[in-house]
């Protein structure tokens, strides 16, 4: 090839020394190092609203690091359940202490009251202060030891530190936020914290037939699949509670509007004894606001008014006229009967409750009976497996040895059973206590056989039936003779 002119030579050196340029700019583009992550804050991953009282920093209450660039290490020191009795007091309590102090000795935290009458039924003779002192068990030795089993490991599953159940609508937060945040169909839906909490806060644990369900005119039905119904399209049922329900007449406070802290009161549901003036917060009666004389109760939305006593409920605000007692019956019988003996309109009454708990792997017997309730339960009996069966430890969360399975002689509503209180005054009464234990091991071996609870009356306490309305026009045959116990 001949010599290139200097002419050319002149146009080749610029060219050359662009190309060698664009070259070492590739190069340098390969080794350059990947952009740093933007540092995003919670709401880049969590979509919320919060309300303007708890409008604050997500670190605040659930640690964690804000902002971060990556879950990793947004979620160090991460507490998702900051309301949880175990840490209420050091999150919640930094704004409301007084209320958690309280909070953390009422019944709805202790369930003193439920816990001890069940272990005294099975031997126990020291009370308990909390449901956490229910001591855990690897074998079992007396009937009490079942007891406490079941009790941790069935009884215990709606209590403040669980989640609940599992159903759609027995799912919940933990502590402070099990009543103050909105859950529907299993999910958070805001996390906005309500003052006054609906009623289906309430349901989320006060469902099957205990109080609450009934107010709203529920009562569980048997678990025998013929016994289900109704079914949808599909052949299938919902079942939000875990079980279906008969539709019964609500409470005649229910269909006026009233929700359940219209009644029960924050003070009362919180455990609090007095308010600043150190007036005291008796537990509210039927007379307290249905035979007004002098002070209100506290804690009641109440006013005197030219239309008489007037209520104004919690939630819609609905203004409602109190009607007080003006039947002669009132005066007869005013201090020897309790006011839902004759105007309650059904009550529960779940006769002879059979508890068993079986370590077998041998679960076919109850294949026909895998709803009771308890979604635990029901997954492990509609399995195919035939390992032996497992529970968890509601207060620990670890699972163990062994299932409790539950089932009944009769559940019945319409006969309403009338017994004396300690105080000989006529109350409705109910078979809480009404309870066998059973116990088979791994090795198909019947340790236990219908160990029945030690109860006065056959297992009946007294109890209030949230379905009030008018007295029936034979409310005497009620207050005659006692309903005696039926026999087997």
């Amino acid at each position: 090839m001949p010599p290139l002119s200097r002419h050319r030579q002149r146009l080749l050196i610029p060219l050359l020394f662009a190309l060698l340029a664009v070259a070492a700019g590739c190069r340098q583009e390969k080794a350059a190092p990947t952009a740093v992550a933007e540092a995003k804050r919670c709401t880049g991953c969590h979509d919320y609203t919060l309300d303007q009282p708890h409008n604050l920093g997500c670190t605040t209450c659930h640690g964690g690091v804000e902002p971060a660039t990556s879950p990793e290490a947004a979620h160090a020191g991460l507490i998702a359940t900051p309301a949880h009795p175990e840490r209420m007091a050091a999150t919640c309590g930094r704004c409301h202490g007084e209320f958690t102090k309280h909070a953390a000795r009422s019944p709805h935290f202790t369930l003193a009251n439920e816990v001890n009458s069940v272990r005294r039924a099975f031997g126990a003779t020291k009370p308990l202060a909390n449901l956490t002192e229910v001591p855990a068990h690897e074998t079992i030795a007396s009937p009490l030891d079942l007891a406490d089993d079941l009790l941790r490991r069935r009884c215990l599953r709606c209590h403040i530190g669980s989640t609940g159940d599992g159903y759609p609508e027995t799912t919940r937060a933990t502590g402070c936020a099990a009543c103050h945040l909105d859950y529907q169909g299993g999910k958070l839906v805001s996390h906005q914290f309500r003052k006054n909490t609906g009623d289906q806060g309430c349901l989320h644990c006060h469902y099957g037939n205990f109080a609450g369900a009934d107010y709203h005119g529920r009562f569980e039905h048997d678990f025998g699949t013929e016994f289900r119904t109704p079914y949808t399209a599909d052949g299938g049922s919902q079942r939000p509670y875990g079980v279906e329900y008969h539709p019964l007449a609500p409470d005649v406070h229910a269909r006026a509007g009233m929700t359940c802290i219209d009644c029960h009161s924050g003070q009362e549901l919180m455990g609090i004894r007095a308010n600043a003036a150190g007036k005291s917060f008796a537990r509210i009666t039927c007379e307290a606001c249905h035979v007004a004389r002098g002070r209100l109760p506290p804690g009641l939305d109440l006013k005197r008014s030219a239309a008489g006593l007037v209520l104004t409920t919690k939630g819609e605000g609905k203004e409602l006229v109190v009607p007080q007692l003006a039947h002669p019956a009132h005066r007869t019988y005013g201090t020897k009967v309790a006011c839902a003996v004759c105007h309650a309109q059904w009550s529960f009454t779940d006769e002879e409750t059979h508890l068993l708990r079986t370590d077998s792997a041998n679960l076919a017997p109850w294949s026909l009976l895998p709803v009771q309730g308890s979604l635990e339960v029901e997954n492990r009996l509609n399995s195919e497996g035939g390992e032996p069966p497992t529970m968890r430890d509601a207060l620990t969360g670890k699972t163990a040895p062994g299932i409790w399975l539950k089932g009944y002689r009769q559940r019945r509503w319409e006969t309403i059973r009338i017994g004396k209180d300690a105080g000989g005054r006529l109350v409705v009464m109910r078979p809480l206590l009404d309870l066998s234990l059973s116990y088979i091991d791994a090795s198909d071996q019947l340790l236990f056989d219908a160990v029945k609870a030690q109860s006065p009356n056959g297992g009946l306490l007294p109890y209030t039936p949230h379905t009030i309305g008018k007295a029936g026009a034979f409310y005497r045959e009620r207050l005659q003779i006692p309903n005696p116990r039926p026999t087997p």
